[in-house]
């Protein structure tokens, strides 16, 4: 069998930056076990499938597809730069003749739409709420031992832990921290957390970031996601609340680095663009 994949570079506008993800077309259901198979021997952040609805849907010409996203561990519930990678690979390789498309996923339906040289998701959005120190305590000295924390909340909703530093430090400590997640396996065991979001405010007055971020998920599989769609939806609306913005500039400070442009909604979701690069195209056998 033969199965189309892509490679996309999301939330950048160049190669080798911003968060590689693989994209599958599936023409016909894949045998339950191929996905996680091919999700390992990827070995990326994400790999995403993009299935047929009905047997008569069409990749250029169909507008609503079911998507599933795999770590090289487990499958996940959302995942924002998988998606946009996603919504490229139909609109630019695919040229879809569609505005908007939409995507049946385990977290509902996401759609994704082009805007000049972006990609608007519309995901949803995700409170997060004033956390015990003490619960999270280990975990929060693995990550960034003696440093000073300013906040910190959890979002039950994602199971991810947002550590907020103080505002003393700038996006270069955020850069500048190493970080080991590998030990965040034993400080963090109880199932609670699945994902640790470290972030500082940022330079917003003129041009600059309102905030920037750093995104680890070795209970996934994924020792540091590069950007992530799924913690700005945690990230937006903490720091909508902490700044009092609904439109805010957004940089994830990983090795290769991605901005997404936020815009907090009124109904509960939020809209998070990003631009990409398709990096590979070919076919997979098996």
């Amino acid at each position: 069998m033969q199965i189309p994949i892509f490679t996309v570079d999301a939330f950048t506008n160049r190669a080798f930056s911003g968060n590689p993800a693989a994209v599958c077309l599936l023409e016909n259901d894949l045998d339950e076990d191929l996905h996680q198979k091919i999700a390992t021997e990827m070995n990326l952040s994400e790999t995403a499938f993009i299935r047929k609805l009905k047997p008569g849907d069409d990749f250029t010409k169909s507008s609503c597809f079911g998507l599933r996203w795999f770590t090289p561990a487990s499958e996940v519930p959302l995942c924002g730069h998988a998606t946009l990678a996603s919504a490229a690979v139909l609109f630019h390789v695919q040229k879809n003749t569609n505005s908007v498309l939409t995507f049946v996923t385990l977290s509902g339906e996401l759609k994704a739409r082009q805007v000049k040289d972006h990609i608007v998701l519309d995901l949803p959005l995700y409170t997060a709420y004033p956390q015990e120190l003490k619960e999270v305590e280990e975990l929060i000295k693995a990550a960034v031992g003696d440093m000073i924390v300013q906040d910190v909340r959890y979002s039950p909703d994602t199971k991810k832990l947002l550590v907020r530093l103080s505002d003393t430090y700038g996006r270069s400590v955020l850069e500048d921290l190493k970080v080991s997640a590998q030990r965040f396996l034993s400080a963090e065991k109880t199932g609670k957390v699945k994902g640790l979001i470290l972030t500082v405010k940022g330079n917003s007055s003129g041009k600059g970031h309102d905030f920037y971020s750093r995104y680890f998920a070795p209970w996934y599989g994924v020792l540091e996601d590069p950007v992530t769609g799924s913690a700005h939806a945690v990230l937006s609306s903490y720091w909508s609340e902490q700044l009092g913005k609904k439109e805010m500039l957004a940089f994830q400070c990983s090795r290769r680095g991605g901005e997404l442009k936020i815009s907090v909604r009124n109904d509960g979701r939020v809209d998070i663009a990003g631009q990409s690069a398709v990096v590979l195209k070919g076919n997979l056998t098996c």
